[in-house]
């Protein structure tokens, strides 16, 4: 049967900060490093063999899949990265300490911007300091200004039935290091959580969540792979 593992990147040192990042490319701490290594050798230890691996383009979803490859001694796999699987985009929030923010708008109003479904952050400022329009791994790709997580929804699921379903398919084990947000996008359209209920799934760094799949990639199970 298929198995997907998800898993976020280690505490990053802006989660640290208590920053809003978003596509921002910030990178692992030393904890962050840490948990992506003891997640690579839990699930060597728990006999998850993947067979081919996705990420994001940014550093630390990178590193953490890098880490805890060579945690399991598969640094050799295969493994594809791409926007597409890049956390929410916070659009001008990007940078601002989060309780800063709340002070100054109101936590009822962060709360909307961080947890509602389908209301984006405020835009990026042109000329903003976290402007990535002339970052090379953005070259031909037309950055949002900010987006929900109904946006980056929009944006991973079709990536996930293009490049990740076929794997699947084929009996293949996959294993995918990204983000907050853009792992809740799977999980949601995986386990068939409502738009009101996603918003208040939290997934912790560092920590694989195993997918049990049915032929037809319907999930059987979910669990963190700690818990077993």
């Amino acid at each position: 049967m298929p198995q997907l593992i998800l898993i976020r990147h280690g505490q990053s040192q802006w989660n640290l900060e208590n920053r809003f990042t978003g596509w921002w490319d910030v990178d692992v701490t030393e904890k962050g490093a840490a948990e992506a290594w003891a997640a690579g050798e839990l699930m060597k230890a728990k006999g998850i063999a993947p067979d081919t691996c996705f990420t994001s383009v940014q550093s630390r979803a990178i590193k953490t899949l890098n880490l805890a490859l060579e945690a399991m001694g598969r640094l050799w796999l295969p493994v594809t990265k791409d926007w597409r699987l890049n956390e929410r985009h916070y659009g001008g929030l990007t940078g601002l300490d989060k309780a800063e923010t709340a002070a100054k708008h109101g936590d009822d109003q962060v709360k909307i911007w961080r947890r509602s479904f389908d209301i984006p952050p405020p835009p990026l400022e042109a000329g903003s300091p976290w402007d990535l329009s002339s970052d090379p791994r953005y070259a031909g790709i037309d950055i949002p200004a900010a987006e929900s997580l109904k946006d980056t929804i929009e944006r991973v699921l079709p990536y996930y039935e293009s490049a990740i379903v076929p794997q699947l398919t084929a009996g293949k084990t996959v294993l995918i290091s990204a983000h907050g947000n853009s792992l809740r996008a799977l999980v949601k359209h995986l386990s068939g959580i409502s738009d009101a209920d996603i918003t208040s799934l939290e997934i912790p760094t560092g920590q694989p969540i195993v997918y049990e799949l049915n032929d037809d990639l319907n999930a059987r199970e979910r669990y963190y792979l700690s818990e077993r």
